[in-house]
């Protein structure tokens, strides 16, 4: 496929994050999953995995509780970063399960590879690919997850036909992501800056339920989890000076731009 300035805004972003090796949204930030402990997952969950690999997480929520995973299945999950998902995923699907993960950004591939060694997981993989070319076959997937990813997207209805074509039928997505309530001002949409934050790319949830819809999916839901202030908060401050956001409300950013958790099904 044809890398776009978006892909390359985005992997430049994600790489330096993995070669710092910040957890969450970097030391300073205000964000809810960088408290001292991650809070978007049940405590239960992160124990399964060391600290520092709990702690290193780029996400808007819980994509695993949400997909209520079961002994032996097949799971994929869109932009795996340093591979906290399919580390929580594997320990659901178990020795009979597998795990695929897929990220464009080597530098979050080596992380998430060197996580897998060190603790000695042998039911997941992760794979360098982009969401709108999946590396993964036809018909060979039971769940797919993805935590606050596909909002980055350049081209979410391909997004969408991918994860279709390697579901199974009757396969399931269950992500976390950042959609909006009604547009987003132009100045905010042409920032790639804003694209890596995770806000500029955010659609309005009713373009993301028909995108859905036009790929074949049913049975769609999406739950807003809360109005992401510190997603915006932070997405600004790395932006600095490289924009002019005077003309925009910040206000009006927080009730535009929220966090959602988003299931749907391929037909049996």
């Amino acid at each position: 496929m044809t890398q776009t300035p978006i892909h390359d805004a985005v992997r430049d972003h994600y790489a330096e994050r993995a070669r710092k090796a910040d957890p969450c949204c970097g030391a300073d930030s205000a964000s809810a999953c960088c408290d001292t402990k991650n809070v978007l997952y049940p405590d239960e969950l992160l124990a399964a995995v060391p600290d520092d690999v709990a702690s290193f997480s780029l996400g808007c929520g819980d994509p695993i509780t949400l997909a209520a995973l079961q002994p032996g299945q097949t799971v994929l999950d869109l932009g795996s970063g340093g591979g906290l998902d399919c580390f929580l995923a594997g320990k659901k699907v178990g020795p009979a399960g597998h795990v695929i993960g897929v990220d464009m950004t080597p530098e979050m591939l080596e992380k998430a590879r060197a996580n897998a060694a060190r603790m000695g997981v042998t039911n997941v993989e992760f794979r360098h690919g982009y969401l709108e070319a999946l590396p993964v076959d036809d018909n060979s997937v039971d769940v797919t997850i993805s935590n606050c990813v596909i909002n980055l997207s350049p081209d979410k209805p391909k997004v969408f036909r991918e994860v279709f074509r390697v579901l199974k039928p009757g396969g399931r997505l269950a992500v976390s992501d950042i959609v909006t309530d009604g547009p987003l001002p132009d100045v905010i949409k042409q920032s790639l800056s804003l694209w890596a934050g995770c806000v500029a790319g955010a659609v309005d949830a009713q373009d993301y339920v028909a995108m859905m819809e036009a790929a074949g999916f049913t049975d769609i839901v999406i739950t807003p989890t809360f109005f992401d202030k510190e997603t915006v908060d932070e997405a600004v401050k790395e932006v600095g000076d490289k924009i002019d956001l005077r003309s925009v409300s910040q206000d009006e950013l927080y009730k535009t731009v929220f966090s959602a958790r988003i299931s749907a099904r391929k037909p049996e």
